[in-house]
């Protein structure tokens, strides 16, 4: 049997790739993603979109130069919010990523997801504590 985290690493890379497919269409990265979603979800300043992706941040970097993309798309408006044209970018985009999320956990029954994320938290937490 594989280690933990021998299975992470490859998990992440799959997932990694398979995200970048299903936004090629958008010609999105990850990031931008979340951005747009963040967005979508409230916030209106590069501040607050930071604070929302903050552990991205910390290893990437601010997200200013993505939500400045975002808004030369035409999709942010200068006041932070989404423009006609940004939110149906982001509804394409998230049912493409609602569909990418059904398909990595097909086959797993809800107990079974649940228990694997909780059991994800109880190793982060382990390693935090150290």
């Amino acid at each position: 049997m594989k280690p933990l985290g021998w299975w992470l690493r490859h998990v992440h890379e799959l997932l990694e790739s398979s995200m970048a497919q299903a936004l090629g269409a958008e010609s999105l990265s990850r990031r931008h993603w979340q951005v747009l979603n963040t967005i979508a979800r409230g916030a209106r300043t590069p501040e607050e979109v930071d604070a929302a992706l903050a552990p991205f941040v910390a290893t990437e970097g601010p997200m200013a130069p993505r939500m400045a993309d975002l808004r030369a798309r035409g999709w942010v408006a200068e006041n932070g919010e989404l423009t006609e044209a940004g939110r149906e970018a982001h509804a394409r985009v998230e049912e493409r990523v609602e569909a990418f999320r059904t398909a990595v956990t097909d086959g797993i029954s809800d107990d079974d997801y649940r228990t694997t994320i909780r059991t994800l938290e109880r190793c982060a937490a382990n390693l935090e504590g150290r």
